[in-house]
């Protein structure tokens, strides 16, 4: 009887590390120690398998993303800042591959896996849009700018992430990510809120 917790998590990382075109059958029953029967009777098929690999990623890695941005006790400015000093982390960890599976898949696929792209497109804008609603609720708590353009600040500061993705894959240090994400925060829109929030101003 095999863990099937343990080879879905071989399964994400191969996929992570190789793409789903560049990982084939018989690499991934290799990885997930199970035979071509057990693999099928427990997953059904490799296109089901990445889909349900994709969601096991973004359980993971949402624990730390959504962890900062909705972080209660900190205003805007601070959660992105903090959120860019994680990535710098998490994409350089040396316990799984390097860089972010969602941001460097389904970039280029044949017409056969345009649904695959499409997945990949979602989990990208979802990721995005909630960047987008973590500065609106900053502009609603006075800590933004009212004139802010959420949508394209959003946009911006998710290229940055995708882009950090790329140069972790490249070999970047951590260092060198943290650097690029502490340059990126000078784009952060200046002028006068209503109200400045501080880190820990609510706390009690």
């Amino acid at each position: 009887m095999f863990d099937r917790d343990l080879a879905l998590s071989e399964a994400m990382k191969l996929f992570w590390e190789r793409g789903y075109e560049g990982t084939s059958f018989d690499d991934l029953i290799a990885a997930m120690g199970i035979s071509a029967s057990s693999f099928y009777n427990s997953f059904g098929s490799k296109e089901a398998l990445y889909c349900e690999a994709t969601r096991s990623y973004l359980e993971w890695s949402g624990q730390w993303f959504f962890a900062i941005l909705n972080d209660p006790f900190i205003d805007t400015r601070t959660a992105f800042a903090r959120l860019f000093e994680s990535t710098a982390e998490e994409f350089t960890r040396g316990d799984h591959p390097l860089g972010c599976m969602i941001s460097l898949a389904g970039t280029h696929c044949p017409p056969g896996m345009k649904h695959i792209r499409e997945m990949m497109v979602e989990h990208r804008a979802f990721s995005e849009g909630a960047m987008a609603e973590r500065i609106q609720k900053g502009i609603k708590a006075g800590d933004v700018p009212e004139d802010t353009d959420c949508e394209m600040l959003a946009a911006y500061y998710s290229a940055v992430a995708r882009g950090l993705a790329v140069q972790a894959r490249d070999g970047a240090s951590r260092e060198k990510l943290a650097e690029i994400g502490r340059l990126a925060m000078r784009a952060w829109p200046a002028g006068n809120a209503s109200r400045q929030s501080q880190p820990g101003r609510d706390r009690r």
